[in-house]
Order: structure tokens, then C-alpha cells, then sequence
């Protein structure tokens, strides 16, 4: 409570502070519970006024304008083989409620345009283009989730081939299903005979109203699962989708409000006007999709939370801590004979972001020092006998590691900061003798 008073005195800012980066000694139980929730909306925050998510939103904005004809096109296809198609239009009005009177005009042009694609006189050019159209929205769309997920790898060509194809191909029946069948249940006579009930017409009520947010929540639990090149936990993507479908439907309903009074922008913009306020609400969706899958790969990763910035920078010091410790790890399960461990175990295990972590390992692996098995998530083990490399050894080439071959500062011998240098070898030298990394492992005592 005394660090709390303290932290009053400097105002809000004093105990926001407090409570975000204090330590966590000095944190009442229902501050530390505050802790992860405040976090949170500090990263999100952050990572708003930063303008990387708001950037994002609006490439995928204009991608989604470039290749919905297309899609809409590859989806009708679709529907037309069940007999669906008629269908098309009712789900692009429940899509598009939040433009409100304009929502007509719109899925009506969209209609049209659809109607009037032609695949038969596209030939097999128009029909590639129209292809590529559309799976360059899902490429731009997993693009940015790896970017929310700090993944560098993209898939195999192949395999985003077919993943993009069952997107297209089984997304619209799929949709298409839970409309139909959330109707049809509607429709029941058994579920109408117990709506006459008075108890459970009201729960049933309360369903209805409560349908719509889990089927919004589904579908961004299916994106956010989907869509990026890593494995993603089922309780923080749910709960990810569960709070953006909420901001989803919230804004959806904000929206048609201001749409219903934006008679202003009519006479400003006159026929483009509704062009442009579909823009506007692509630009909200999308960034509300994107909030929602940050709060679920911080909540898969609550590491991340502890930095201040976006990735945590590391010094020299915690680096060459940091690669000890990751080295230790992985000795100790080698002369133990657990499973190896991979990038997110490890990262887990110390409390450090997956990014950090996953870049000591690839530094390491490129010194010689670890392997990567060719499993998918690769685990890492010693890639020579732990007993005949000395720490120091280690240490020499962590803090030489990324120095360019054309940038050199040379130190003619003699002069005072090559005496510095060499004395400092001498001294770590000194200081571990003949220690390797088996004798590391064995005096840690804190294992991952």
C-alpha cells in the first residue's frame, strides 16, 4: 500500500505506472490481478498508436475491394452446385447490416456484378485471374496474422495452395450450413411448442439473441486457428474471438446509427457516398479482426506483456544470459532423456517473448552449437558432445555474433582500448577455466 501512495503522488500516470511495471512484491493481491487485463490494454493501445494495426487494416481494405467481386463470384459457383445460390443475397444484407438503407444497394450491385461474371467467356487467362483475385485476399490476410504472430515462415507454396482452396471451397458451404440450420431450428415444431412455454420461450429468447455472437465467435476462432503458419491454443483464439465478435456486433450497431443520420455525406460525396462509408465499415471490421487476434496471441503469450515496446529489445548482458540459459535447457533434457524441446517450450519455461527466444536458437544453430530436428515444430539438441565445449568459448562467440566482415574498427596493438579488451578476455578466460557446457548444465538448478 505504501508503494501505491508513493505512486499517487505523481497522479495517474504515477499509478499506472505502478501497477503495470512495479515489482510484483510491491502489488496487493487484487492489484497482481489487475496486472494481466491492464497489460493487455496497454499492448493493445500501444500497438494502435503505433499504426501498425490501423496500416494493416487499411491494406486489407483495399484488397478486399480489389477481389470480392471475385470472391463473391467463386463463392456463388460454389453455392450454385447445392442449390443454394438464392441465398447469396440474404446472407450479404446480414453481412452488410451496419450500412443500414444502404445495405440494399450495395449487395444489390454486388448481385449484379456477380451475375454478370461470366466464367464461361472468361477463358482460362480470365479464369486464372480471377483465381489469383481471390487467393491473393487470403495470401494478404495470413500475411498480416503471421505479422500479429511475429511469424517469419510462410507455408509451402503447396500447402497454401490447398489451404486456400478448401477456404473457397468448403467456407461458403459451411456458412451457408450454419445460417441454414440456425433457421431451420427456428422453424421447428417441437422448438415452436416450447417457446408457448413461458420459462423456457424466454431461455429460448435469450438464445436467439445470444446466436449471433457465437456464430461470429466461431468464425473468428476458425480465422484465427486457421489462417496463421503456427499452432494456435483453442482457450486464447475462443477468447480472442469471443471479445473482438462482441466489438464486432457492438460497432455493426454504432455504425448503422451513424449511418441513419450521415445525410451530410450524401451531399457532400453524392453518389459515392455509400462507396465510401462501405469503405469506412471494411476499415473497422478488419481492425476489429485484428484486435481480436492480438488479444489472442497475448494471452497465448503473456511474455510479451512484460516489454514495454512491441519485442523486447535485449542488451548485451541478458543476451549472453539469455543463450546460457537456453543452452543449460537443452543439455540438461539431452542428459536426462526427455523429449527435446522446442522454440515455444523454452520461451514458456523462461518467462522470455517466443521472438527473443527463437533468435538465440537460430544464432546458436548457426554457430554450431545446437541442431534443429526436422519435426514440425522443430526441437533443438546439442550439436556436439556437451563436455567439450567451453562456456567461454560460448560467450566469445555471443558477443561477436552479427559483427559485419566490411565494418571493422581496428585496435593497433598497444593501444589503450585493445589493452581493455584484453584484459577482459583474460579475465572471463580466468574466471571459467575449463568449465563446459555439461558442467553448466549440472550446476543450474533451475530447468526448463
Amino acid at each position: 500500500m505504501t508503494a501505491l501512495r508513493q505512486a499517487a503522488n505523481d497522479g495517474v500516470a504515477g499509478v499506472w505506472r505502478h501497477l503495470l511495471w512495479d515489482d510484483p512484491a510491491d502489488l496487493s493481491p487484487w492489484q497482481l490481478h489487475l496486472r494481466l487485463p491492464l497489460r493487455m490494454a496497454h499492448a493493445i493501445g500501444r500497438d494502435l498508436a503505433a499504426g501498425r494495426l490501423t496500416l494493416q487494416a487499411m491494406s486489407l481494405v483495399y484488397t478486399t475491394l480489389l477481389s470480392l467481386v471475385p470472391l463473391l463470384a467463386v463463392s456463388f459457383s460454389v453455392l450454385k452446385g447445392f442449390g443454394v445460390h438464392n441465398q447469396l443475397e440474404p446472407m450479404l444484407l446480414q453481412a452488410l447490416h451496419p450500412l443500414g438503407a444502404g445495405a440494399q444497394e450495395v449487395a444489390t450491385r454486388l448481385i449484379d456484378y456477380v451475375d454478370n461474371t461470366n466464367v464461361r467467356v472468361l477463358g482460362a487467362v480470365g479464369l486464372a485471374v480471377l483465381l489469383w483475385s481471390v487467393l491473393s485476399l487470403i495470401s494478404k490476410i495470413e500475411q498480416v496474422f503471421n505479422m500479429t504472430w511475429r511469424v517469419a515462415e510462410q507455408r509451402p507454396l503447396a500447402e497454401r495452395f490447398s489451404r486456400y482452396l478448401s477456404v473457397l471451397l468448403v467456407g461458403p458451404v459451411l456458412l451457408f450450413s450454419a445460417v441454414a440450420a440456425s433457421a431451420s431450428v427456428r422453424r421447428n415444431a417441437l422448438v415452436q411448442q416450447i417457446a408457448d412455454i413461458e420459462v423456457l420461450g424466454w431461455l429460448l429468447q435469450i438464445a436467439e439473441s445470444l446466436l449471433p455472437y457465437a456464430l461470429i465467435t466461431l468464425a473468428f476462432t476458425f480465422v484465427y486457428n486457421f489462417v496463421p503458419n503456427t499452432r494456435v491454443r483453442l482457450v486464447p483464439s475462443v477468447i480472442g474471438a469471443l471479445l473482438g465478435g462482441v466489438l464486432w456486433l457492438m460497432a455493426g450497431n454504432l455504425f448503422a446509427q451513424f449511418m441513419a443520420g450521415s445525410t451530410r455525406y450524401a451531399a457532400i460525396y453524392s453518389s459515392l457516398a455509400i462507396l465510401i462509408l462501405f469503405m469506412i465499415w471494411l476499415y473497422i471490421a478488419w481492425l476489429i479482426v485484428l484486435v481480436g487476434a492480438n488479444i489472442a496471441f497475448y494471452l497465448q503469450y503473456p511474455e510479451y506483456l512484460a516489454s514495454r515496446d512491441r519485442d523486447l529489445r535485449l542488451s548485451n548482458r541478458l543476451r549472453e544470459r539469455l543463450a546460457l540459459l537456453l543452452l543449460a535447457a537443452i543439455v540438461r533434457r539431452h542428459y536426462a532423456s526427455d523429449e527435446a524441446a522446442d522454440a515455444e517450450t523454452l520461451s514458456h519455461g523462461l518467462g522470455m517473448p517466443l521472438t527473443n527466444v527463437r533468435k538465440l536458437l537460430h544464432m546458436l544453430a548457426d554457430g554450431g552449437y545446437l541442431v534443429a530436428t526436422a519435426t514440425s515444430p522443430p526441437r533443438y539438441v546439442p550439436a556436439q558432445a556437451p563436455e567439450q565445449v567451453a562456456v567461454r568459448r560460448v560467450l566469445r562467440y555471443v558477443r561477436r555474433f552479427g559483427e559485419e566482415p566490411g565494418v571493422r574498427l581496428d585496435l593497433p596493438p598497444g593501444t589503450a582500448v585493445a589493452g581493455v579488451e584484453d584484459r577482459l578476455q583474460r579475465a572471463i578466460d580466468e574466471a571459467l577455466g575449463e568449465m563446459t557446457l555439461k558442467d553448466l548444465a549440472a550446476a543450474q538448478e533451475v530447468g526448463v
